[in-house]
């Protein structure tokens, strides 16, 4: 093939696009392809830890994993992780260089725009082509100028682009239109393709619209996807997942919802399980039937457990665990577990100290220098019902700046190259990890499961657990069937060969 790349951009952020990519990447595989993903700048606080120890953004690691390649921190050499203050962590080449405000941030841009370009061009020299994801909308022109992810990245890539709409948000021929209006010519003759996503009903009925827009517009519209169930692991908190429950049966799992809530891709793999229910809950009331009450990581540990007990969500974990309900904590929820929690560098919050919520017995203080890297875990419990895992080996990732010190009510039960990565409380019914990623082989999660259905009196058979990667490779293979079907791929074949 001549072509090496193919963008895909949006209206808006939202409409589709990370899934579109990944879409784009299986049918590229499938078809003989060796294809990796490229997004020049993401802002998300769901990131994932590289092979090398290296941090970059979830969706360029989904569609890694849709390409069937390792996810590398070249897919996505600029991460923005917001701090809840009116700034971001900058991350580069998987590295955190400090913090900045907006501001700060585009005045440093101009310095990243080369740094992207070789990273891209290397990247590109190993693979037949590249599937670029843009951000929001190109047609931002106030950010115009300081563009390092959108067009510009384009013109660097020198790549075809793909405009994507989402009608389901209503007005997509207008924000089509509008967004193809406000681009300059040398930008618009970059457009070769226009595709609808997320579709609801007839597309005959859609058909006089779509030719009125390729007239106005003078390109092609290459298809309609339709809407997509889809359940691979969100890009950030613009999700859908926070307004409804995932999965129905008798084991009700609420995740608190934190305020710089991150990586709660970590609890996809729950809502694959059989009977179990996960929501998340934002009230004290939401808190108080769950059978399992989860703290997820955070950004700013400190300050979403000082907002949490001014909603007054810490009364509700703290009543369930005395009462013997179970209690996990992910990461900065596991930190939030202890007695209290030290920040005398300001890592995290401007906030130097705070009480825990006192269900383990250790303290917490946070470090300058962050730990990421990934991780396998062996479960090496001496006591409570946890031991019975003994010697089960759980595959994850660390993202965190904290170190723990623990007390004698603490019981180890994870340990990662003779540490303690992971310690309950003596009746084995409020436990924490640092580990991400605890719950993605299934089998920890099942017989955790299985002991709260007998405390609750409930008789459930055992049965196998489905694995993230098994389900990842079902919903790529269903997302490029569906997008094969729907998007004219002889035309998109051309674009990247350079024919159009």
């Amino acid at each position: 093939m001549r072509g090496k790349s193919l963008m895909i951009q949006g209206t808006a952020s939202s409409v589709g696009k990370s899934v579109l990519c990944a879409a784009f990447l299986r049918i590229l595989k499938q078809d003989g392809l060796k294809v990796a993903p490229f997004k020049a700048q993401n802002m998300a606080l769901n990131s994932f830890v590289t092979r090398d120890g290296r941090e970059m953004g979830r969706a360029q690691v989904t569609q890694a994993q849709a390409a069937g390649l390792e996810p590398d921190v070249r897919m996505n050499p600029v991460l923005l992780k917001p701090t809840g203050d009116r700034r971001s962590q900058v991350i580069v080449d998987g590295r955190a260089i400090g913090s900045m405000t907006a501001m700060e941030y585009h005045k440093y841009k101009p310095e990243l725009r080369q740094r992207i370009k070789a990273t891209y061009d290397a990247l590109e020299s190993e693979v037949d082509c590249v599937v670029i994801e843009g951000a929001g909308s190109p047609a931002e022109i106030n950010l115009r100028e300081g563009d390092i992810v959108n067009m510009s990245m384009a013109e660097a890539a020198d790549a075809p682009v793909l405009l994507v709409g989402d009608i389901n948000l209503g007005g997509v021929f207008a924000s089509l239109l509008g967004t193809v209006m406000l681009l300059t010519p040398e930008e618009r003759a970059r457009v070769k393709g226009v595709i609808i996503n997320k579709f609801r009903g007839d597309v005959k009925i859609l058909e006089p619209g779509l030719r009125m827009l390729e007239e106005r517009i003078n390109i092609p519209v290459l298809g309609v996807v339709p809407w997509m169930d889809v359940e691979l692991e969100d890009e950030d908190s613009v999700t859908e997942r926070f307004r409804r429950a995932q999965g129905e049966g008798d084991l009700d799992v609420a995740v608190v919802r934190l305020k710089h809530i991150s990586n709660f891709t970590d609890f996809q793999a729950l809502t694959l399980q059989k009977g179990v229910r996960v929501r998340y809950a934002e009230t004290a009331g939401e808190l108080e039937n769950a059978d399992i009450i989860i703290l997820p990581g955070t950004k700013n540990t400190i300050e979403d457990l000082m907002d949490m007990r001014n909603r007054g969500l810490d009364a509700p974990i703290i009543r369930h665990a005395r009462r013997g309900g179970t209690v996990i904590g992910v990461c900065g929820g596991y930190q939030m577990l202890g007695n209290r929690l030290s920040d005398p560098l300001h890592v995290e919050s401007r906030v130097p100290e705070a009480a825990g919520l006192g269900l383990l017995d250790m303290e917490v203080t946070f470090a300058s220098e962050k730990r990421t890297l990934q991780s396998s875990g062996k479960v090496d419990c001496a006591g409570a019902w946890l031991s019975a895992l003994n010697g089960l080996i759980l595959d994850g990732y660390e993202i965190h700046a904290g170190h723990n010190t623990f007390g004698s009510g603490c019981v180890p039960w994870l340990t990662i190259r003779n540490e303690t990565d992971g310690v309950c409380n003596a009746e084995g019914n409020v436990i924490g990890s640092y580990l991400h990623g605890l719950f993605d082989d299934g089998q920890f999660f099942a017989a955790l499961a299985q002991r709260v259905r007998a405390q609750k009196g409930v008789s459930a058979d055992a049965v196998a657990a489905l694995t993230m990667d098994e389900f990842r490779e079902r919903e790529f293979d269903r997302i490029a069937d569906t997008v094969r079907a729907s998007v004219d791929m002889d035309a998109v074949y051309k674009i990247i060969r350079g024919e159009v």
